[in-house]
């Protein structure tokens, strides 16, 4: 008898075998590199407010602090010159309160500031929060934060 040509049923149902094996393996590993690069974007995204939010303290210094996000941001594109109700300090993006799968907030005043940085998702988008004060450390919290102050350990 001639032997026929190609895989037997075993030999596909090993190879599928080994191929979700290694699915099994890499799909929470890369879960887990998503997440922690959503957190290192939300750790950036909060100097980057801290930034802006000193720029802004010295460039309108009657002013004080921005207000809120939408103050630091705005379109200054063609010759417009930045004012204290839109510095252009930071991107749209940014400004729109949500990046990478967090959410930020900043309100400041004429003496101090408060950002702080939320998954949109816990454990989805990102397991811990990030807030910061003008003292520009930025701090971290296993629970959502709905303000910041010292008690909150420094990353």
């Amino acid at each position: 008898m001639r032997r026929a040509k190609g895989f037997s049923l075993i030999e596909l149902l090993i190879v599928v075998a080994i191929i979700l094996i290694i699915a099994a393996i890499a799909v929470p590993s890369f879960l887990r590199s998503r997440l922690m690069a959503n957190e290192s974007s939300a750790v950036a995204s909060i100097r980057t407010i801290n930034t802006a939010m000193i720029s802004y303290n010295s460039s309108y210094p009657t002013v004080g602090f921005a207000s809120d996000l939408t103050v630091l941001g705005g379109v200054c594109t063609g010759g417009v010159v930045p004012t204290s109700a839109s510095a252009c300090l930071l991107d749209t993006l940014l400004t729109s309160g949500t990046k990478s799968g967090y959410t930020f907030v900043a309100t400041g005043t004429s003496g101090s500031y408060i950002t702080y940085g939320n998954p949109v998702t816990p454990n989805g988008s990102g397991v811990r929060s990030f807030c910061s004060v003008q003292d520009t450390i930025v701090r971290v919290s296993l629970t959502p934060l709905a303000s910041c102050d010292g008690s909150i350990t420094p990353q």
